[in-house]
């Protein structure tokens, strides 16, 4: 209800795009079509509508990320400003910070509660859905921001606060939901035509939203059922946080004589090598450096088997989350959580879900079969092939896919750094994405100097998104580089969503005791707001941050990106753009807190705008001699990714099949065996 039961916690949005480890790196040597693209570059675009304080804000776009003595210099200014909190949070200026903003999120929270209880007049059911939304966006506010540090804030101390931060507001959150007064009030609010009448559109659609979370969450069994569910959530959660962070491998490493390592990058072998021995690690890079380029397919079929063997206390938490959705489930009248989870998407039953599936299986065979017969034929000719000679295996597929992507390249050099990406910088990219969405939507990217305490790495930058019409509009805090301890997955996470300031909430911090200058920064944690002069009231500015892997740059070079990591930006910029332009009066329904199916259409349509010529015209420049990008090129990569496209599609449906299968009746069997479930679908 509060928080919507489909994601029990705002997850950052992962998609298997962004997941995708395999890279391709290529040479071009067509001196026609060197010829042919010089002949069709485009010329690059002019900045239209940017003033000249604009013009200097896209120029120092890109220097932010791209220019490293620029970027010490503004880093440098950051240091100066007075002292705040995380994302400007003026509770979080140090660990314990997270005691105070749980207590006083709580107090907030049962305020609401006790005012909605009361309610009575029709004037106190009109307020009824924002009284809720707002009861909502505090523990969400908590929530999202402590299950972001907690993951992403390389300070030991800080995560451990927002942990207990986390958990305490969950489980407080949790019996919320099964509160039956909340339920009745609203109810008794909907049906009354009075009220229902006065509703905005936002505001009936989020009335049934929570309907529905509340019947979902089980408001209409009994007190020790709900109890139960109360508890369950809460352990799902525990039990989901210790899977992803305790997740690893059987082996975390396998010994190799480096004479078996042929084809393996020398400086990457040689850094792995002491005595005669490689040491390769299986949770990091060189593992599928390994599956890429060594021709021993022994060795190959040992590392694959290793990266794939999850450790027992890994498998033992799966299998325990999966028990406890299903007892979830069960517990609030669903048959499984698949029926639970699919209620309110587009397929709406797990039934829709596997005949889709099985539909797109079957069309995709014939392509993928065709993929693996190219492989075989590489296959066959490979003097070093003895390991299960007349298949494709696992372990082949990454190594034959190099060779034949290598083969259409018209060179062996595999390990050759792929040439288009001097034209991919991080900052040109960004300065591209950012001229984009000032076409399109008349926001663009401003970089910010921070106040120190606000980021949690030095590394990241903050950009405010302007708007042409009303300022302001949104802050992304961008963690793109790589650091120890840190996720590889490129992921979204919004940390405070778009929402109306009701004026009942200037009243309350006014007559409450705070530590702010004044009743507006008391009521948003003194985080930045813009105000609407239509409605004559303020609203809290979409906060999001983006994180990547991305290598770090030098001081003679900036980071350079790959197709794939273009991609990547493209496709997390679309997440965040959503944050960007879905700003509501009520958080339940701003930016991405919609449907998952849904969420991902923003992210998906802006892949396809990143090569496009038109738009490559706005950020395609050589990093160093600001020469345009070499379009034949291009298009000869792009033609070489979409190669092997039905095969990464089959594996991407395989998975979605196992998914709808550990989410099925067969989880409740006292006799799973997640491993077997995997190895038969």
């Amino acid at each position: 209800m509060l928080k919507r039961l489909a994601r029990t916690k705002q997850s950052p949005w992962v998609c298997h795009q962004c997941l995708q480890h395999f890279r391709r790196q290529r040479r071009f040597n067509s001196t026609v079509a060197a010829a042919a693209a010089k002949a069709r570059d485009p010329a690059p675009n002019p900045l239209y509508g940017l003033s000249a304080s604009g013009k200097t804000d896209d120029d120092a776009l890109r220097k932010v990320f791209d220019n490293a003595s620029f970027w010490d210099s503004f880093k440098r200014a950051s240091q100066k400003g007075t002292p705040t909190g995380i994302i400007g949070n003026k509770y979080l200026t140090h660990p314990q910070g997270f005691v105070d903003f749980v207590t006083v999120t709580i107090q907030r929270c049962n305020a609401v509660v006790q005012k909605v209880a009361a309610a009575q007049s029709v004037d106190d059911f009109k307020h009824m859905v924002k009284d809720l939304d707002k009861l909502s966006d505090l523990l969400c506010r908590v929530i999202d921001l402590a299950d972001f540090v907690r993951g992403t804030h390389p300070d030991r101390k800080f995560q451990i606060m927002a942990m207990k931060a986390y958990q305490t507001v969950f489980q407080y959150m949790n019996q919320l939901n099964t509160t039956p007064v909340l339920h009745d009030q609203l109810k008794k609010a909907s049906e009354i035509s009075e009220v229902y009448d006065t509703w905005t559109e936002e505001e009936r659609i989020v009335a049934r939203i929570l309907m529905e979370d509340f019947s979902r969450f089980g408001i209409g069994l009994d007190d020790k059922t709900r109890e139960r569910l109360v508890d369950l959530s809460g352990e799902i959660a525990d039990v989901g946080n210790e899977f992803v962070e305790g997740m690893a491998p059987e082996k975390l490493s396998l010994k190799f004589k480096s004479s078996r390592l042929r084809g393996l990058d020398p400086n990457l072998a040689k850094a792995l090598t002491k005595w005669g021995e490689t040491k390769i690690s299986t949770m990091h890079h060189e593992s599928q450096a390994v599956l890429r380029f060594v021709e021993d397919a022994d060795v190959r079929q040992e590392t694959y088997q290793a990266v794939r063997t999850a450790n027992k206390p890994s498998i033992a938490r799966l299998e325990k989350l999966l028990k406890l959705r299903v007892e979830l489930a069960q517990t609030s009248g669903y048959e499984t959580f698949a029926h639970m989870t699919l209620e309110n998407k587009m397929a709406r039953t797990p039934e829709a879900v596997n005949t889709f599936l099985k539909a797109l299986y079957e069309d995709s065979r014939p392509a993928v079969l065709a993929d693996l017969e190219e492989l075989m034929e590489l296959k066959r000719g490979d003097a070093h092939q003895d390991n299960f000679p007349n298949r494709i295996n696992a372990w082949d597929k990454f190594y034959y896919t190099q060779k034949m992507l290598a083969t259409m390249e018209g060179h062996y050099r595999q390990r050759t750094p792929d040439s288009l990406s001097a034209y991919f910088s991080v900052g040109t990219v960004l300065q591209g994405i950012s001229r984009l969405f000032d076409r399109l939507y008349g926001v663009r990217f401003v970089p910010k100097e921070t106040q120190p305490g606000e980021v949690w790495e030095d590394g990241v930058r903050r950009l405010d998104v302007i708007s042409d019409t009303e300022g302001h509009i949104a802050v992304l805090y961008c963690d793109l580089y790589s650091r120890p301890g840190k996720t590889p997955n490129p992921a979204h996470f919004t940390l405070r969503c778009s929402r109306e300031i009701l004026p009942s909430e200037m009243e309350e911090m006014s007559h409450m005791q705070h530590r702010f200058s004044s009743p507006i920064e008391a009521a948003t944690d003194g985080m930045p707001v813009s105000y609407n002069a239509e409605r004559n009231s303020y609203f809290q500015l979409p906060t999001i941050a983006l994180i990547c892997d991305f290598s770090k740059a030098s001081h003679s070079r900036p980071t350079l990106l790959n197709i794939h990591d273009v991609r990547t930006l493209f496709h997390e910029m679309g997440h965040a753009l959503h944050s960007i332009l879905g700003r509501t009066a009520l958080q339940n329904v701003s930016g991405t807190r919609c449907a998952t199916d849904i969420a991902e259409l923003p992210s998906v349509l802006m892949e396809h705008f990143a090569f496009c010529p038109h738009v490559l015209g706005l950020y395609a420049r050589h990093w160093e001699t600001d020469a345009p990008l070499p379009m034949a090129a291009l298009e000869s990569r792009l033609a070489i990714d979409n190669r092997n496209q039905y095969s990464e599609l089959e594996s991407q449906i395989l998975l979605c099949m196992l998914d709808q299968a550990y989410h099925s009746p067969i989880a409740a069997d006292p006799n799973f065996n997640s491993t077997k479930v995997s190895h038969d679908v």
